[in-house]
């Protein structure tokens, strides 16, 4: 067998310690704006949903649109980098979130903040996926835990300033500036990308798959219609219902016969699933991706809704799921750059998670805030050990010339998870707490008919509890609170399916060359 040649860092087309920090400022400033959209609204969205008059349909929309958008859109910027300019994309990427958030910030309807979350997620998807991407083509997978502490603690610092900045900027200036607040963040992330990110650019024939990316997003668009609206403006027995699977098949059937035998540059390389780990990693990605975003996603609204918070309060509460997180992604991260070993943080993370949802699915409106902040510390703790080891397990088996389309695959099944999660237990939390609020207050008038008058509230919506009479407002705060735990019981199955694929992944020593070593002996007979 022959010796890989052994290389200095400039040789490999690696950069050095410093250059990499550099080049890692502009990224981390780009990954805090894509984080911060999501988590700044956050708190912000039972304001907006009641400012703009809509239902906890709009507020499942709210947040799926931008999912939608991320998960439909992150394959296809994942290769669009294995293509073209790195530092191109991201930048376009920003300028694409720059306007959604601009059009969202000005939103006079739900419809046109609906429309303007999904241009925003066009970026964001960029965004996420272009990031490790181009981390990955700066750093070996062995070296890149040395990072990874940059990195949690930029997802923990804008998971955690996310919500604080809402809530602080809805109980003052109003929602709108939700929206604007990551303008100027995203401004900077520009400039300084221009002036720091230098990565080599690789020319070589262009063939963009359009009608694979065509299809691709279409077949997701109409698996999330589906799941998203089934049981509230149909039934999940129908011939809408019927029509909607058969096309989200069909079309996805079509995506992958044209990604296997028409496209000659496919978006998503099917012979990448040949490799057991970025495999396996998929479907771990796909159940972690619907039990985390599923369930998480509405734990602001039980603060504020079923425990009475203000959405200062309700940000609050968010530091303990990220202190975890930061905590176990900063040490992990350190600990497999010493040691090369990886699989068993991401075992111990998946029993984290499980231990942590499964708690979360006992709360109810009663539970005590500080337990509720313990079940989320737990669950952050898991979270950290597995979603940026997931990603770097899969990077250290592909090729460079792949990195693109092999990290954007993890990164879209995760999303797709989230986004089938957060539509799907929508469903459930706005169905149950309309029958829960339908009876509740059927009892009550019952009961007292003097209150008649004041519970004629669309059971839909989403009421600001605390403008509601005292009989009423304890109706609705038991009906969110016990249905969120209920969302949590009803992910846990799917948390641990994703713990038994991370434990038939084989545990492969970390590479210490951004690329293979095929890679290497390949390169050097060229030189030779």
């Amino acid at each position: 067998m022959t010796q890989a040649p052994t290389l200095t860092a400039e040789q490999a087309g690696e950069m050095t310690h410093r250059q990499v920090l550099e080049a890692l400022s502009g990224l981390l400033l780009a990954m805090f704006v894509a984080m911060l959209s999501s988590t700044i609204v956050s708190n912000a969205l039972p304001t907006i949903v009641d400012d703009l008059q809509g239902s906890q349909t709009g507020y499942t929309w709210v947040v799926v649109a931008t999912m939608l958008a991320m998960t439909a859109t992150t394959p296809i910027w994942g290769k669009l980098a294995d293509l073209f300019e790195k530092k191109m994309l991201v930048q376009s990427a920003l300028v694409i979130f720059s306007v959604g958030s601009l059009i969202a910030g000005f939103a006079p309807s739900m419809e046109v903040l609906i429309g303007a979350r999904v241009v925003q997620g066009l970026g964001v998807g960029g965004l996420t996926a272009l990031v490790q991407v181009v981390i990955a083509t700066m750093v070996s997978p062995r070296e890149r835990g040395r990072y990874s502490g940059y990195i949690g603690a930029v997802f923990a610092l804008a998971t955690v300033s996310g919500p604080l900045v809402g809530g602080v900027l809805v109980d003052t200036v109003g929602w709108r500036w939700c929206f604007f607040a990551g303008l100027p963040v995203a401004a900077l992330a520009f400039v300084v990308l221009q002036k720091t990110l230098r990565l080599p650019v690789v020319r070589r024939e262009v063939s963009i798959d359009y009608l694979g990316a065509f299809l691709l997003v279409g077949g997701v668009s109409v698996l999330l219609v589906w799941v998203s609206l089934g049981g509230q403006n149909f039934d999940w027995v129908s011939w809408t219902s019927g029509l909607l699977v058969v096309g989200s098949v069909a079309v996805t059937a079509a995506a992958i016969h044209v990604e296997a035998n028409v496209a000659k540059d496919p978006v998503i390389p099917l012979r990448l699933f040949k490799d057991r780990t970025l495999t396996l990693a998929t479907i771990a990605s796909v159940l972690i991706g619907l039990a985390m975003f599923g369930s998480t996603v509405y734990l602001s609204l039980y603060f504020q809704r079923g425990k009475g918070m203000s959405p200062t309060g309700a940000g609050l509460m968010s530091i303990c799921m990220v202190g975890g997180l930061l905590v176990s992604s900063i040490l992990s991260g350190r600990i497999i750059t010493a040691t090369g070993l990886w699989k068993r943080w991401l075992v111990g993370g998946m029993v984290a998670v499980i231990i942590g949802i499964g708690l979360l699915a006992t709360i109810d409106a009663g539970t005590p805030l500080w337990q509720t902040g313990v079940y989320m510390a737990v669950l952050g703790v898991g979270l950290g050990a597995t979603m940026q080891n997931l990603v770097l397990a899969v990077q250290n088996t592909i090729a460079l010339s792949d990195m693109g389309a092999g990290s954007s695959v993890v990164a879209f099944f995760r999303s797709l998870g989230g986004s089938v999660g957060i539509a799907a237990l929508g469903a459930v939390l706005a169905h149950q707490v309309a029958d829960a609020v339908r009876s509740g207050l059927a009892a009550l008038v019952a009961d007292r008919p003097e209150l008649a008058s004041q519970v004629g509230h669309d059971t839909g919506g989403i009421p600001d509890v605390s403008e509601l009479p005292a009989p009423v407002r304890a109706i609705f705060e038991s009906a969110f609170g016990d249905a969120t735990g209920h969302i949590f019981l009803v992910a846990l199955p799917f948390a641990v399916g994703a713990l038994v694929a991370v434990l038939f992944i084989r545990e492969v020593p970390l590479r210490t060359s951004v690329k293979r070593e095929d890679e290497l002996v390949a390169d050097a007979a060229l030189d030779a």
